[in-house]
């Protein structure tokens, strides 16, 4: 699999993240599945990023990293 989707990392986090992608997590997030984007590192890792909060007055964003060896999700730096 040459680049993974976020349906794909939705499914390989089940066991090791298994909260993140909830419905209520999600929901109180104010985002779906489709609105994150998904960006291959150089290290092979991927950034996985949304846009949460879309009716609060600032805009938010939810930032992960997926790491591919052991399908775990990790915080960004930034």
């Amino acid at each position: 699999m040459d680049k993974l989707t976020i349906y794909d990392i939705k499914r390989l986090t089940a066991e090791t993240a298994p909260c993140f992608f909830s419905r209520d997590n999600m929901r109180f997030a104010g985002q779906t599945l489709k609105d994150f984007k998904v960006y291959k590192q150089k290290d092979g890792k991927y950034l996985i990023i949304a846009e949460s909060g879309k009716n609060w007055s600032e805009k938010h964003y939810t930032k992960r990293l997926f790491n591919p060896i052991n399908n775990e999700l990790e915080f960004t730096k930034e």
